[in-house]
């Protein structure tokens, strides 16, 4: 008897200090008297408790509406249906139960309230996650999972599940797809009365028919990690048809979680915020917990479950709203970091060296004056002096002889044509004119500052220009468009015969080893994939060097981003904007 009154003594103290602490960090009091509350003294989340394994336990002696676990606390409360279902709860676990940490025992106690925390385990989808219910039928899901026994060849056995791709294979070592490498293996064509339902159904989306297929076959246990689908490689939305079994996906963003059961022959719809900012998951547990018809939580044992993920390719950077998971602008934000950093041996590497190793190639190409800049050049009144900031070989210092004209460019041996030509030229960069303020009528500024490799430069070079403009003056601006097609016509780069790359080794290693880091190379005359690339340009001008390419490099321009960049000027206004043969172009005018 005297062993039986210290255990009971000993179970007292360890109980009544765990309620001191729940009461501190809640404010919350516990009861003398039984209450439909009970909190878990000692073990919560913190202590590796599993809700599914502390609820299949207590469900044996009655019936619970609530589990509330608290993210980072060491115990947890249970919102039972009734008084007898608490108290056999209590009676049946209190010192009894062995799920505490390391087999420690429960300790259980009543409590009036529960805490005033938003429920760990919220059903509420996340914005823009829609579960179309029965959307199959059961003689479909048979053919289905039938027609992928028949498909399935080179399974891929992962640590969490069983996967085999269709159209593309996605690549778990980058998180991405490669377009340029479709498998033999198609989605097959039985699987599209799908989206013809879809379509039906559920307007409004911005595609229905897929070309990515990924099935996983979960084994009872299984699961797969938290993880937002890569935002570059797919577009919005993504779909989820489930099979065979019921699961419940974990969404969380931030410290916001929802736990929601996607039933079998339902199709899941992630889009907008639920696609982009929350991860899913599937944790690896043999059942889950979720809610009887009468509100109530049970344990449900978990079956093998089969699922498939339509994707559809992106294979470009994406545009979306939402920054934390978004790798392109995550890899925006670095090479942006990066290029602050080392924007002048950028361009020193590949632009100004490049410039004057292909002089003389690049004279034989450009000999041709551009129409519209012409017309610009004509405007001016007899007498005024024009500066063409980045003259080039001097293409446009010749039109007319009625103004002076005068040239400038970085290149030396650029300006060794112009001084063939007789031209008034002289050395600079961009960023600095060594012009007076107010100097000269009009600027050109033809194919330049693309070449520079951040907005604050760019900004810089356009300052510069109106800074040596008289009030009055006019600048012409051109600047690669990244959109090479207007009003579905080609741009005139476009159309020109393609050319391959071919490039060679040692002209990727001295990129790399110049600016420690990389940048994509462009296809010549395709369309831009992203905005700062390496353009290739291959030499022919002699036999030994008949196999060099050199890569210079570009920033191409989004529509209005020229705009936006000279609306910054606070002395200038926009007189003209316009899309000419894949370029965006402005015509500015100094007002003060």
């Amino acid at each position: 008897m005297a062993e039986s009154k210290s255990k009971i003594s000993k179970i007292l103290r360890k109980q009544k200090r765990c309620q001191a602490i729940i009461s501190k960090e809640t404010g919350l009091q516990s009861s003398e008297n039984p209450t439909k509350i009970i909190a878990i003294c000692n073990a919560g989340l913190s202590t590796g408790l599993e809700e599914e394994v502390l609820l299949k336990e207590a469900a044996c002696y009655g019936s619970i509406h609530c589990l509330k676990m608290l993210p980072l606390k060491s115990y947890c409360f249970l919102k039972c249906a009734d008084l007898k279902s608490s108290q056999n709860i209590f009676n049946n676990m209190h010192a009894r139960s062995n799920l505490g940490q390391s087999g420690a025992l429960l300790y259980l106690s009543y409590f009036d309230n529960l805490p005033e925390t938003e429920n760990y385990f919220k059903d509420t989808p996340p914005p823009g996650l829609v579960i179309l219910k029965d959307f199959i039928s059961d003689d479909e899901e048979i053919k289905i999972l039938s027609l992928l026994e028949k498909t399935k060849e080179n399974e891929n056995c992962m640590k969490h599940r069983i996967v085999t791709h269709y159209g593309y294979e996605f690549l778990y070592d980058s998180n991405q797809v490669d377009p340029t490498q479709p498998l033999s293996r198609k989605i097959p064509q039985e699987l599209d009365f799908l989206w013809e339902r879809l379509e039906s159904k559920f307007k409004g989306l911005n595609w229905y028919k897929p070309d990515q297929l990924t099935v996983n076959v979960y084994k009872v246990g299984q699961g797969i990690p938290p993880h937002v689908d890569t935002h570059s490689a797919f577009l919005d939305p993504i779909f989820s048809l489930s099979l065979e079994d019921d699961v419940v996906m974990n969404f969380r963003k931030l410290d916001e979680h929802r736990s929601i059961v996607l039933p079998k022959k339902s199709l899941l719809i992630m889009s907008g915020e639920s696609r982009y900012e929350w991860t899913h998951g599937i944790k690896s547990r043999v059942m889950d917990i979720v809610t009887s018809d009468n509100g109530a939580l049970k344990v449900r044992p978990r079956k093998q479950r089969t699922s498939l993920t339509f994707r559809k390719l992106r294979c470009t950077t994406c545009d979306c709203a939402f920054e934390t998971f978004c790798d392109s602008k995550i890899k925006d934000k670095e090479t942006k970091n990066i290029f602050s950093s080392k924007a002048s041996q950028i361009e020193n590497a590949n632009v100004h060296k490049v410039y004057d190793k292909i002089a003389l190639h690049f004279n034989e190409t450009r000999h041709t004056p551009w129409p519209k800049v012409a017309t610009f050049i004509e405007s001016f009144k007899s007498g005024a002096i024009l500066l063409d900031v980045g003259c080039g070989n001097g293409k446009y210092l010749d039109i007319i002889n009625k103004i002076v004209t005068v040239g400038c460019d970085r290149s030396e041996e650029l300006l060794k044509v112009c001084a063939t030509k007789k031209c008034n030229i002289f050395k600079c960069d961009c960023l600095s004119i060594p012009f007076r303020n107010g100097s000269v009528d009009g600027c050109l500024s033809i194919a330049v500052i693309h070449h520079l490799a951040t907005e604050e430069r760019r900004f810089q070079a356009l300052k510069e220009i109106a800074r040596v403009l008289t009030p009055g003056g006019k600048a012409l601006i051109y600047v690669w468009a990244k959109n090479q097609c207007a009003d579905s016509k080609k741009s005139s780069y476009l159309r020109q015969k393609t050319g391959g790359n071919d490039l060679c080794e040692k002209t990727t290693k001295q990129i790399e080893d110049a600016n420690a880091f990389s940048l994509p190379i462009h296809t010549n005359r395709t369309e831009f994939k992203a905005q700062d690339i390496l353009v290739p340009w291959k030499l022919k001008n002699s036999e030994e060097e008949a196999k060099q390419v050199f890569l210079r490099y570009y920033h191409v321009f989004e529509e209005s981003e020229l705009e936006n960049l000279c609306r910054r000027l606070n002395n200038i206004e926009i007189m003209k904007s316009y899309y000419d043969q894949g370029n965006w172009c402005v015509i500015i005018e100094k007002i003060k």
